[in-house]
């Protein structure tokens, strides 16, 4: 079965960087599209931002200018470069996959924005 794996959250001060990765196993498809996607205790999950296979992606506003998603096809992966981190962007950050009609998730990486 598909299991998407995330990593690379952690701890950075406010105006660090974090590189989160989504990795695809169990599978050789090409996903239609991925995403990231964030949530707080108490809040929806929320998008931070997608890319389709075609690579044109789309990105919450709140993350415009400061983030960056990129895949990489052939290793079925998926990045998401965070710059200029803010405490506001302190969350759970999860990885999406859709092929069709069926949606992976992984199982979320904790990214912690703090001085």
């Amino acid at each position: 079965q598909v299991q998407l794996v995330e990593s690379g959250g952690g701890l950075v001060q406010p105006g660090g960087s974090l590189r989160l990765s989504c990795a695809a196993s169990g599978s050789s498809l090409t996903f239609n599209t991925w995403g990231w996607y964030r949530q707080t205790p108490g809040k929806e999950r929320e998008l931070v931002a997608t890319v389709t296979s075609g690579g044109d992606t789309v990105y919450a506003d709140s993350v415009k200018g400061r983030f960056t998603m990129s895949r990489d096809n052939a290793k079925n992966t998926v990045y998401l470069q965070m710059n200029s981190l803010k405490p506001e962007d302190t969350a759970v950050y999860y990885c999406h996959a859709r092929f069709v009609v069926s949606n992976y998730w992984g199982q979320g990486t904790q990214v912690t924005v703090s001085s």
